[in-house]
């Protein structure tokens, strides 16, 4: 794919009924059972729709749906599968599942015909800053306590480090997940605050080939959080802060008033 295709697709996804900007609602369920509706009274508020529409039911390390007058079904969170769907006119809910926590999403699929996207901003394609890294094991694989923007940190074991060279100097980033299909990375630059998103960007590669992986840092990319506050990304660990400013990749997103 190429960087325009990929530039395309992430539009696509941003601008499409299921984008992150249509997030309209986050809720933690602490309670055994959470009800949901839009009377004030209810744990997981609905914008819109039924004053009571039904229960979450926490149960067994499991969350239920029981609809007002219906049975209990147990609902897939987003742990690993596609999570199920309660749906209530344009409004999708559904769990997550964090750190052994669970939380009911809202998603507004109408937010597009009131608010289109108008797109989020960019470096110039820049060849320089496709960057081929040595991929190194480390001595002994160490874990990570990654931090999110709720505050909570998730213990990550890193086996592996990206190594490579930025004006002489030389350079390091741990993945915060690697599979057979990508690795992940989640880096902050001197950039970040200023053009782009201040909490840092994402940026995902191919898997390693012959102790060397590829990055294309114009292919780094907004975590959803810069999008919604109804998110749960992971920041950059102390040591992916880079030093120097990465002018490839996303520019921070400038709302709906972007142009």
């Amino acid at each position: 794919m190429t960087l325009e295709q990929w530039r395309q697709a992430r539009h696509a996804e941003l601008a499409g009924p299921d984008s992150w900007l249509g997030l309209v609602g986050l809720f933690w369920l602490d309670a055994e059972t959470s009800a949901v509706g839009s009377d004030a009274g209810c744990t997981v508020r609905l914008p819109s729709g039924p004053a009571f529409l039904g229960d979450l039911i926490r149960r067994d390390g499991a969350v239920f749906w029981q609809p007002a007058g219906g049975r209990a079904q147990r609902l897939r969170t987003d742990r690993g599968v596609q999570p199920d769907h309660v749906e209530q006119g344009a409004l999708s809910i559904f769990v997550i599942e964090r750190q052994g926590r669970f939380a009911a999403r809202i998603r507004d699929r109408a937010w597009a015909a009131r608010q289109p996207f108008a797109g989020v901003g960019h470096y110039p394609e820049d060849p320089a800053w496709i960057v081929d890294a040595a991929w190194l094991p480390l001595e002994t694989p160490l874990v990570l306590q990654v931090p999110d923007v709720t505050g909570e940190l998730q213990p990550v074991t890193v086996a592996h480090k990206a190594v490579f060279r930025v004006a002489g100097q030389q350079v390091e980033l741990l993945p915060t997940s690697v599979s057979e299909h990508e690795v992940f990375f989640v880096f902050r630059d001197r950039s970040s605050g200023r053009e782009t998103y201040g909490a840092g960007r994402f940026l995902k590669a191919g898997p390693a080939e012959a102790g060397r992986i590829r990055l294309d840092f114009n292919r780094a990319f907004n975590p959803p959080c810069a999008f919604t506050a109804f998110a749960t990304c992971p920041l950059a660990p102390a040591e992916n802060r880079l030093p120097f400013v990465v002018p490839a990749g996303e520019l921070k997103w400038q709302g709906a008033d972007a142009a």
